[in-house]
Parts: C-alpha cells; structure tokens; sequence
C-alpha cells in the first residue's frame, strides 16, 4: 500500500511539475520519491542499486559528452548560422532549420540540441523581422520527430534500445521512414498555421545578439566530436555494446589538451541523468510489491493487450501526455514482450511522436520554451497545442500508416 501511494504521488506530482509550496522540479520530484521508497524499507540500498539500469545511463552520459565536445568546438552555433541567410525566404529557412534540427537530433539527444539552438534560432529571427514563433516551434517538433528514427535520438529511445537489447540497424530501418514522413507532414501543417504570419509584427531587438554568448567555432574541437560520432556510429553497427562503445569514445574527448574536464562536465545534464535514476528506484518499488502485475492481469482481462500495436500507440501517447514521455516509457517497457521487436519499435516511435502534442510531453518541448523566455519570446501552452496538436494527430496517422502496410 505504501508503495502504491509513493509511486502515485510521485506520478502525479511529476505530471503536475512542481509539489504546491515547493520549489522541485521533475528530477527532485523523482529522486523524492526514490528517497521515500528506500526510507520506508520499500527496497533496499542494494536493490535500489540493482534497479538502475546502468547500460542505459552510461550510454545517456557518453552521448552527453559528445555533445559537450561539440558545444565547446562552436559547432552548434556554427551549424545555424551556416543557414541564416536564408531569413530573407522565410519558408525555405523553416524547412532548413527543421531538417537540420531532426538530423542532429537522430544522433545526439534531442533536448541538447534544443537547448544549443533555442537561444540562436530566437535572437536571430527576431533581428531579421521574422516572427520567432513558427521557427521556435518547428524546433521542438521536428527535434522530437528526428529523434525518433534512432535508438540514439532521445533519452527513452535509448532506454527501449538497451532493455529490449534492440538492434540498431533494424531499429533505424523501422523507425525512420515513418519519422520522415511525419517530418515533411509537420513542416507542410506549420506552413498552414502560420500562413501569413511568419514576419513579426513588433520591431526586433536592439540589445540582444548572439555574439559573445556561445564559443566560436574551433575547426579542431568541433572536428574531433564528429569524428567520434561517425565513430560511434560504426560501433553501433558491430556486437560492441552501444553503452561500452559511447563511454570508450567519451573517455578519449576527455583526454584533451585544451578543453578542461570540468568544463565539459558541467554541460552534463545531471537532471536528466538524476531523473533516470530515481524513476528505476521507484518503478522497482511498485514492481516488486505486485502492483504492475495487478494492473497487467486487469489490462488482459479487459482485453488491454500490447501486440495490438495501435492499441499500444494510443497508450503510450495518453500516458506521454500524462506525466511525460521518458516516465511514460519507463513504465510501458514492464508490460512489452522481449521477443516482440515491433512492439519495442512502436513505443519508441509514438511516445516521441506524443511528444509534441501539448508542452509537458517532451523535456524537449520544456527547454525550448524556457530558453526563448530567455530572449523574450514567449511561448504559451495555448500557443504550442495550437501547433502540436494537429502536428501530432498527423504524425499518428503516419504512424498507423506504417503498422497497417
């Protein structure tokens, strides 16, 4: 019962984003609720640990390093501003910013690049006289649709690739194709919603530039982490493990001698790291004491079952939005069959697709609308389910498409 309730609070809480009279994210919500389950003797200190499914984080924290190689070499800064003048045709400029947004994403984590774009893309559209909004969108949304198409591309893909022990190839050759096609879908649906209004209405900014603010580009440092991402890559495609072969390569950027480890560190995103941890530690605490099997033995007698692939879509996309896609994975995995590769390949799919629905269902969604607040643009929940929305009831139709043939 006491862990029943631990994990429900905890859900909730998560799904709200805060406690009412605290000041805690999702991670301290998480990591509150692994605290609870060790201090009420729900799982042990050695079973906490046991839960922690270490491939998975050390995969996470490898790719982090790489994308703090490239952070530090200048290249994010230096990939955007290779497409900026394109601004003057700001219909080609959207469809550019979101291919290359979605491609970065297939190979680093999504919220990275969300979090090295957000702050460029905002300030340089609104000195061009161009209305931040459509672009900031088409970030986050074809951030979250690139991602998809990889086991690489965002944090709960690289949980499913590890625990259902997922092939990368065959993941990539079921996953992308749907996720480019919803891709060109959700650049067509922008360029409808927002027809006639991609040039602003209020003047640009006279303070703000981007000069200054992220490092230049170093030829060398953003050099060496593309080659060690064409690296990886190639390892990912041999029996090295994905979570041995991230962290060898990570272990060689950090021998360096110009970038500082510490510097590369704190580019770590911890709370995301933090936030894996803790939810191992209570999902072990709830499975462990039953509950999950409860609810599977009830979803078989309402005839709730996960090979009914559309079934498990509409699923994963209710509980995204719910309390978010990574917790969302982290519980769908417990109820998925080892030996089923699709059913493993369709949560990956539609809970990153379910993303884009409303702003609590991807971090991705979080980090670029709390970056552009940052450079004064504001970005509703209002204004974001007015794209999301449909965006996402088209990438779903997309998605049944592609189960259905």
């Amino acid at each position: 019962m006491t862990a029943a309730i631990i994990f429900l609070l905890t859900y909730i809480s998560i799904a709200l984003g805060r406690i009412p009279g605290l000041v805690i994210d999702r991670a301290g919500i998480a990591l509150l609720g692994a605290i609870s389950m060790v201090v009420f003797h729900i799982v042990t200190v050695e079973q906490a640990i046991h839960a922690i499914d270490f491939s998975t984080i050390l995969l996470l924290f490898g790719l982090m390093i790489i994308s703090a190689q490239l952070r530090l070499g200048g290249f994010y800064s230096w990939s955007a501003a290779r497409i900026m003048f394109l601004l003057g045709r700001p219909r080609i400029f959207l469809l550019y910013s979101m291919i290359l947004s979605a491609l970065l994403s297939a190979v680093l984590a999504n919220d990275i690049v969300c979090f090295a774009f957000t702050p460029i893309l905002a300030l340089s559209v609104r000195q061009a006289g161009v209305n931040p909004l459509p672009f900031l969108l088409g970030l986050a949304i074809s951030s979250n649709i690139g991602s998809a198409a990889t086991i690489i591309g965002n944090p709960q893909n690289m949980l499913i690739g590890q625990v259902g022990h997922l092939d990368f190839e065959s993941f990539l050759s079921w996953c992308s194709p749907p996720s480019l096609l919803a891709l060109g879908i959700s650049y067509t649906v922008l360029l409808w919603l927002f027809r006639g209004k991609l040039l602003a209405k209020e003047p640009p900014p006279v303070n703000k530039t981007i000069e200054g603010q992220w490092p230049s580009f170093d030829l060398w440092q953003s050099s060496k982490g593309i080659f060690a991402i064409c690296i990886l890559v190639i390892l990912f495609f041999t029996p090295v493990p994905r979570e041995i072969a991230a962290i060898g390569v990570a272990g060689v950027l950090l021998c360096s001698r110009k970038m500082r480890t510490k510097d590369i560190l704190v580019l770590i995103d911890w709370h995301l790291i933090i936030l894996f941890c803790a939810l191992f530690i209570v999902i072990q605490g709830i499975s462990q004491h039953g509950f999950l099997d409860v609810l599977a033995g009830r979803m078989i007698n309402s005839d709730i079952r996960m090979d009914n692939l559309p079934l498990l879509a509409a699923i994963s996309a209710l509980l995204s939005n719910m309390v978010s896609n990574v917790p969302a994975v982290m519980i769908l995995i417990r109820f998925l069959d080892p030996a089923n590769a699709l059913e493993w390949y369709t949560l990956a799919v539609s809970s990153t697709f379910a993303g884009n629905l409303i702003t609590i269902g991807s971090i991705a969604n979080i980090i670029v609308i709390e970056q552009a607040a940052h450079c004064g643009v504001n970005i509703s929940f209002r204004k974001h389910a007015a794209a999301g929305i449909p965006v996402t009831l088209a990438s779903f139709a997309v998605l049944f498409f592609w189960l259905c043939i």
